[in-house]
């Protein structure tokens, strides 16, 4: 267990703040505390939500949180993490006190996070400036162009640069607070709060923030979408080929294949390997599952295939991702 001490976490809200942002590293520190309890420790962290005004603050939802502090002073903070917002150049624009507050702190906080759109905080603080750093990917391309000092990384979970962290999507806020969960108590810790919240402990990196499956769900041509569902669906027949979706669409394989990249970016056989990836990674996970039994079960043709196509998608063979990333336990 790395930390002997509590660590203070001051999570910043303001009116419109995605409520989920602030909740999830909550609910990670709160079991981790229980953890560390269960295990005679004293509590790891002590949270505190601050505002600009205390009382309730209202989210984008119809909860509201109580900010029991104003900004504090840099001495004494250790972990500070400001939320996103929907209307975050709106919000941008209510708020410069909270800018304010990060140019003057900054320096002093060993651990400053921006969770999702929160980093356009940082970037009008001028703390991002020449330095990697990832947000939504639904203003990833808004961050860099108002701000193209910063080297915006859209396919990142999260990105830690110094003292200073990033992180993608809303419940990537989970995952950020997971790792400094793990970092600071040990990763049976971590592991055991992931388990009660039923998420990853560590997510693969370097990939869309969205799921192939969820991404096959945003509306367009009528046809593709067709395709894309029967996919999703038949993943597991590693015998498709791209004669069989030709057949089902109705057309030659070259005009297929013209209209599906046109639509998507990825060709269908692509698009379907990715499905296929999608679903063998999620068995990793539960280390009960033989690795060529879920080759079968995701579709692939044998083991190997499949290694194969982790290395091309994730630079890493399925045995080594089942080491790093299992969060299940193995049947007694």
């Amino acid at each position: 267990m790395q930390a002997k001490e509590t660590i203070p976490v001051h999570i910043v809200v303001y009116p419109g703040f995605k409520a989920l942002e602030a909740i999830g590293p909550m609910s990670v520190f709160n079991y981790a505390n229980m953890h560390l309890k269960a295990s005679g420790h004293a509590p790891g962290y002590d949270v505190t939500l601050v505002s600009t005004k205390l009382g309730p603050v209202p989210s984008d939802t119809l909860m509201s949180l109580d900010a029991t502090s104003g900004l504090p002073a840099s001495r004494g903070l250790h972990t500070v993490m400001v939320v996103g917002a929907h209307e975050i150049e709106r919000v941008l624009g209510e708020q410069p006190g909270i800018v304010t507050w990060l140019q003057k702190v900054a320096p002093g906080v060993p651990r400053l996070v921006a969770l999702c759109s929160g980093s356009f905080f940082f970037a009008e603080a001028g703390l991002l400036n020449g330095s990697r750093a990832t947000t939504h990917w639904s203003v990833s391309d808004r961050l860099r162009k108002r701000f193209p000092r910063v080297d915006v990384q859209p396919d990142a979970i999260y990105i830690q640069e110094g003292h200073l962290w990033t992180s993608a999507g809303v419940t990537a806020a989970t995952d950020i607070a997971l790792a400094f969960v793990e970092n600071d108590y040990g990763r049976d810790i971590a592991l055991s709060v992931a388990r009660d919240l039923v998420v990853f402990l560590k997510r693969p990196g370097g990939q869309a923030q969205f799921s192939t499956v969820l991404e096959s769900q945003v509306p367009g041509q009528p046809l593709v979408q067709k395709l894309q569902d029967w996919m999703v669906a038949n993943h597991s027949r590693s015998s498709v080929r791209m004669s069989d979706l030709a057949a089902l669409a109705t057309m030659s394989e070259r005009n297929l294949l013209r209209v599906f990249t046109q639509e998507t970016g990825k060709s269908p056989m692509e698009f379907l390997e990715q499905v296929r990836l999608e679903r063998s990674r999620i068995m990793l996970e539960d280390l009960s599952i033989a690795l060529k039994q879920v080759a079968d079960l995701a579709g692939f043709t044998s083991d190997q295939q499949m290694r194969r196509a982790f290395q091309r998608s994730f630079g890493i063979a399925p045995k080594a991702y089942r080491e790093h990333f299992a969060t299940s336990l193995r049947s007694e």
